[in-house]
């Protein structure tokens, strides 16, 4: 069967299973144009409206769009130029806004860093980046340091999250917003700077096609990759999803607390707000009680969350305390624990809506590309086969092909998962190679496995890149292979997964670092554990065990296989 064959047959099974009521189309509010152009939009139409909401501080869209100017005249000012990278270092709150838009505006690369990273992982990003300017999180500023000479940077803006605590908070505070500011003669005061800043607004216009973000992604051929994202797939990436799993409104109230440094964060907190024109209730972190809270005090109509914040909120000792009548949608990601009937039920007699699965992504494709909104009657989604993601957004076409040869797969079949989008990545950063392996004649290969059921419904059955879930995060052993390897003492390395047993039951599983030493080195265990402790972020850190070698194949490939035994 030729591929346009395949395609039409698979449309075909789809749109007869597509839920009543949705939209077939992506749809856009204000056309075709940057989302920087959509928050200009909104604060022409709605200039009081509350864009953000923040433990009590409150930005309306004037004045996220006039903050935003004005950052991207202050970072024009220090030289920022278009197509060059920004570095953002900090966990989420109203200055990673105001500096991501204003990145947007000035035609510059928004390059976000984990605030979980150690020295090593933000040297090497900024490194990989090329990032010469970089606003962080004041608390952070000893590893902006640390790396600061190393990585070349020519610019070090910092700010503070307890100038933004309010005397009287809306909702409980984390202890983020209560740690005393640092700075320092070395550092741009960030707050101080955009005040005084009289530059005049940059007068670029980015277009769809422009670069705007470099967001990282880990992989199985060493240290995270960079995707580069333009404007139109951050566009196509609200437009789509939005019409079939969001319906969000100018007069939505959405609450975000994924971290805005991940992608699936920078879609719910920093993107879907500003194209829907609607209010965004944001938290720093996860925290069950300010979640209740923050339901209760702004009227949340929409949220997403992993199905263990679900669960901790239904356990929670005082959850009868609070009034959740006003949620409307509540997505969910399956993490460690998954999404059953019994949750769902739960969070119907709590809430009166229905927990449904956000669903699969990359974030080499925005990380928005099936839903399941609408496929809940009687359980039908989860009563599926294991692994069901539902049914493409539209515009989005995936495929199944043979691993080895390529070959188109039919309806049923399990193997490589490919997909083709208007959201996909233009590249892998300064990776050629890399990028020409992943994208083929406009279709990501995504190396994972997955299926296409008989009626068109897609299966995502796993990640063949041997990723572990630490606690709900992405760890790859690859990427922690080559951060071990820059260990003076380490000659080798193979790092594995295996099902953590600690009591809480909530970390799946931990990594295994099966480490060979150079001859003459007295390092242990313990000393290089303590190295990971200082090199890695927390979750990251693997149990380390010595050995004398590792089992290798004749072409010297570890053979992992046999070191699951030692597990």
């Amino acid at each position: 069967m030729t591929e346009d064959l395949y395609l039409q047959q698979l449309h075909a099974l789809q749109a007869a299973a597509w839920p009543v009521g949705t939209p077939c189309e992506p749809s856009y509010p204000h056309g075709q144009q940057p989302l920087s152009e959509y928050l200009r939009a909104w604060a022409r139409l709605q200039p009081e409206a509350p864009a953000l909401d923040f433990y009590g501080l409150s930005l309306s869209y004037a004045e996220l769009d006039r903050l935003s100017d004005r950052c991207a005249a202050l970072l024009v000012e220090l030289g920022v130029a278009p197509g060059d990278r920004v570095a953002l270092f900090m966990p989420n709150c109203p200055q990673l806004h105001i500096a991501f838009y204003a990145i947007l505006k000035c035609g510059a690369v928004y390059a976000p860093v984990s605030p979980l990273s150690k020295a090593l992982e933000l040297s090497y990003q900024l490194k990989d980046s090329g990032a010469r300017t970089i606003l962080c999180f004041d608390q952070l500023l000893p590893l902006v340091r640390a790396v600061r000479e190393d990585c070349q940077l020519a610019h070090v803006l910092a700010t503070s999250l307890s100038e933004l605590c309010p005397a009287e908070p809306s909702i409980p505070v984390p202890d983020l917003l209560l740690a005393a500011k640092v700075t320092g003669d070395d550092v741009i005061d960030f707050d101080p700077a955009l005040a005084a800043c009289k530059a005049p607004t940059p007068a670029l216009r980015p277009q769809l096609d422009d670069i705007a973000a470099l967001n990282y992604t880990g992989g199985t051929t060493g240290l995270p990759k960079g995707c580069v994202h333009s404007h139109g797939d951050m566009l196509y990436t609200c437009a789509s999803f939005l019409a079939v799993a969001l319906q969000l409104r100018p007069d939505s109230v959405l609450l975000n607390f994924l971290p805005e440094f991940w992608i699936a964060g920078e879609n719910a907190g920093l993107l879907f707000p500003v194209f829907s024109g609607c209010r965004l209730v944001l938290l720093a972190r996860w925290d069950a009680l300010a979640f209740m809270s923050a339901v209760e005090h702004y009227r949340v109509s929409h949220c997403g969350l992993l199905v263990d914040n679900a669960a901790e909120v239904l356990e929670h000792p005082r959850v009868g305390d609070f009034d959740f009548r006003s949620l409307q949608q509540t997505g969910s990601i399956s993490f460690i624990k998954k999404l059953t009937a019994e949750y769902r039920r739960q969070w119907r007699a709590l809430t009166g809506t229905s927990l449904f699965e956000f669903s699969f992504g990359m974030t080499e494709s925005h990380t928005c590309d099936t839903f399941t909104a609408g496929l809940q009657q009687d359980d039908f989604d989860l009563r599926s086969a294991p692994t069901f993601v539902g049914l493409p957004v539209p515009g989005t076409q995936f495929k199944v092909c043979d691993f080895a040869s390529g070959e188109l797969l039919p309806l049923g079949q399990e193997g490589e998962l490919c997909l083709r989008s208007p959201s996909l990545l233009k590249g892998y950063w300064n990776r050629p190679e890399e990028s020409a392996a992943a994208l083929r004649d406009g279709w990501l290969h995504s190396g994972d496995l997955g299926q296409i059921t008989e009626q068109g419904f897609i299966r995502y059955l796993g990640r063949r890149k041997e990723m572990l879930k630490v606690n709900g995060m992405s760890v790859f052993p690859s990427e922690l292979e080559a951060l071990l390897g820059q260990h003076p003492a380490i000659l080798a390395s193979a790092v594995l997964g295996r099902s953590d047993e600690r009591s809480d039951e909530r970390s799946g599983q931990r990594p295994v670092a099966f480490v060979v030493l150079k001859p003459g080195s007295d390092a242990s265990a313990d000393s290089l554990q303590a190295w990971c402790r200082e090199a890695m972020a927390v979750y990251k850190v693997p149990q380390v065990r010595l050995l004398d070698s590792l089992p290798l194949t004749a072409t010297g490939k570890v053979k992992k296989n046999e070191l699951e035994a030692l597990l």
